[in-house]
């Protein structure tokens, strides 16, 4: 075999051409040859490096050979090294005994055959080249194993000392050692944090969720991230933040996972702490906006409430004073009928809007066509219009005209669009009024080109109290009502109502979709016509006795029930009342509240004190200025069967009226 360059071979013989003679014989190994003349020359060869074997002539001047071997054999280094003995003499068992009680492990005499000499030494030098390699292995086997004792400490320390939990699972996803930190956090030991043992220790909310999906990224090799809620105990709950990603071996062979485990709890406690400040910041937002909004619309109303009663006030000042021609009076007169239509919308508004409020906005719903309620409504804006020149034109599709609702209602959604569209388009504009049909539905269309609304107030248009702004409200009057009520009275009536305009100065479009009725398939009548509805209303052989300080109302009250075929009685006081039970028996009482002396509630108080054959159990409905909630409570506590607010709407007062008549004993109603 071929040597190593590292290994070497010591000759020691005094004779040069002894020397040259193994040269010849041992050059071909490629080993290092090297060469000593003596023992003194070999021994100082030995301090400085190892030899495969020594090859060391016996006879030498001086030093021989066994003294060499004997002190060669003193030195630690190279006590074991082979020493193969050469002579030229006959050897005697005596010499040969001392050469290998020298530590010899050959003798051979010379002339020495070079085939023997081959061999012997090429056993020696393959036995010093895998003791060699031997060493070599294993001074990498102790490099490898303090590399892994300095990275097991380490880790150790690095586990041990981390500010983060540190984590370890199989492939399946099943815990194998947790850190002392991740311990802390989480609140387990480590013999309990084992297997899925750590899943007992966490919030029941989270359990299921984060069960699944560990498991899961486990069994698919994929990272895992989640904020987690581990229960230490019942009262307390730490929020974590778990991630962990899967380890491979140097081959790529996937070994398990190693995961952290952060604590997030006083960020999330503090995140909670920003988000309440915000929420409480955003409803004190909005309570200024609200207090703003509020202080803005009184400051409206006012405003409005005050303008047509300057007029009125005037011109009735100036008509009681002075004396006009007939053209200057007709002028006064329409003035203030201007004035005070204007006014009454404008509690009329207010009153709806209360309603509305409180839920309590009753409809009269039955199949009525919506041509003519457009109709009235058109007609009764056609002046307005033709005082500012405005083109005002109007399409009908008569497949979309019966829908199922409350007539009056649903003339007052389209006379406050109209209206509207009116107000907020200059002289000579255009209004288009579209009613067609779409997908099941009766659609109203109000266009105008007028003013339009800016993109930022569109999706508000329809809230109460709210106007473009405060120099718009002065400019065109109104209190930011109007659209609130449309869209509350579109929905009552089972539609929907929507605004659309492409910015200030474009126009508005106004629609509003209502679902049509179909007279085949309401087969219960669940939405009467109108002929069934007046006919429910007849107060044929009704009597109905009424009383109110007010004249005008009284006046106002019998024309309109005895339209209806009632017998009406009218008196201005709660005596009268009472007076008149002692020989009058009506079937219904309508009475006022306040009233000078003895107001509603002590009339009827006294009513009920009566015997039943003394009107007793008079059905009575309170109609009277106070219409709070708190007021229609009063008014049943204390005996009436129903309250209705003023101003009176007719159809509920008749309606009411049929009520009671019917039903002597009715219970009392709650105002819808």
């Amino acid at each position: 075999m071929q040597s190593n360059s590292t290994v070497s071979i010591l000759l020691v013989d005094d004779h040069p051409e002894n020397l040259l003679a193994l040269e010849a014989v041992l050059g071909g190994l490629g080993g290092n040859l090297v060469k000593a003349h003596s023992g003194e020359e070999a021994l100082r060869c030995l301090l400085h490096q190892d030899f495969a074997v020594i090859l060391l002539d016996v006879q030498m001047p001086g030093m021989d050979g066994f003294e060499t071997a004997t002190l060669i054999r003193s030195r630690e280094r190279s006590r074991y090294t082979p020493i193969i003995f050469l002579t030229a003499f006959s050897t005697s068992e005596n010499m040969v005994f001392k050469g290998y009680s020298l530590g010899a492990v050959d003798y051979l005499l010379k002339p020495i055959e070079a085939e023997i000499l081959l061999s012997k030494v090429s056993v020696f030098v393959e036995l010093f080249e895998k003791a060699q390699e031997i060493k070599r292995q294993a001074a990498q086997l102790e490099a490898m194993n303090t590399e892994l004792r300095t990275s097991e400490e380490r880790f150790r320390l690095l586990s041990a000392c981390s500010p983060v939990g540190i984590f370890l699972t199989n492939v399946e996803g099943y815990c194998t050692y947790t850190n002392p930190r991740c311990q802390a956090i989480c609140g387990f030991t480590l013999p309990e944090s084992l297997g899925d043992g750590w899943l007992g220790f966490m919030h029941p909310e989270d359990l299921e969720r984060v069960r699944d999906t560990w498991f899961a990224c486990a069994q698919n090799v994929r990272e895992y991230s989640g904020e987690v809620r581990f229960q230490q105990t019942p009262e307390t709950v730490r929020w974590t933040h778990v991630r962990s990603s899967p380890m491979f071996s140097n081959e790529g062979k996937l070994i398990g996972h190693v995961g952290t485990i952060e604590d997030i709890t006083e960020r999330k406690q503090s995140e909670e702490v920003r988000a309440q400040i915000i929420q409480e910041q955003a409803a004190r937002q909005q309570a200024e906006t609200a207090n703003q909004m509020k202080d803005e619309f009184l400051a409206v109303l006012s405003h409005e409430l005050r303008t047509p009663l300057n007029a009125m006030l005037g011109w009735a000042q100036l008509l009681r004073t002075r004396k006009f021609d007939d053209a200057t009076m007709q002028r006064a007169l329409e003035a203030i009928e201007r004035n005070a239509r204007a006014q009454a919308q404008l509690v009329e508004d207010i009153l709806d809007v209360s309603l509305i409020m409180q839920g309590k906005l009753r409809l009269n719903r039955y199949a009525v066509g919506l041509k003519t309620i457009i109709e009235a409504a058109v007609d009764s804006v056609r002046p307005q219009a033709e005082d500012k020149s405005i083109g005002l034109t109007v399409e009908y599709d008569e497949s979309a005209n019966r829908v199922c609702g409350d007539p009056d209602r649903l003339q007052q959604v389209v006379w406050n669009l109209l209206s509207n569209a009116v107000k907020f388009t200059p002289e000579h504009g255009e209004i288009a009024v579209r009613l067609k049909r779409d997908d099941g539905q009766a659609v109203i269309e109000i266009a105008d080109t007028g003013m339009g609304i800016h993109p930022d107030f569109l999706p508000h248009v329809f809230e109460r109290f709210r106007q473009a702004d405060s120099t718009t409200t002065r400019a065109y009057g109104g209190l930011g009502l109007g659209l609130a009520i449309v869209r509350h009275l579109t929905e009552l009536n089972n539609g929907t109502v929507t605004a659309h305009s492409k910015g200030e100065g474009t126009g508005a479009t106004f629609t509003v979709k209502l679902p049509l009725w179909d007279s085949q398939a309401d087969q219960n009548g669940s939405c009467p016509t109108s002929e069934q509805t007046m006919s429910s209303t007849d107060l044929s052989g009704i009597q109905v006795l009424i009383v109110d300080d007010e004249v005008d109302t009284r006046e106002f009250l019998i024309l309109m029930i005895e339209q209806h075929g009632a017998s009406v009685r009218a008196v201005a006081s709660a005596d009268e009342v009472l007076e008149l039970l002692h020989g009058l028996m009506p079937d219904v009482l309508v009475s006022d509240i306040a009233m000078p002396e003895k107001d509603g509630y002590e009339l009827i108080q006294a009513i009920r004190k009566r015997p039943a054959d003394r009107g007793g159990n008079l059905p009575a409905i309170a109609l009277t200025a106070y219409a709070t909630e708190g007021d229609c409570e009063k008014a049943i506590a204390a005996g009436f069967q129903q309250h209705i607010a003023k101003p009176v709407d007719p159809e509920e007062l008749i309606a009411a009226i049929a009520r009671l008549a019917k039903s002597p004993i009715a219970q009392p109603l709650a105002t819808e």
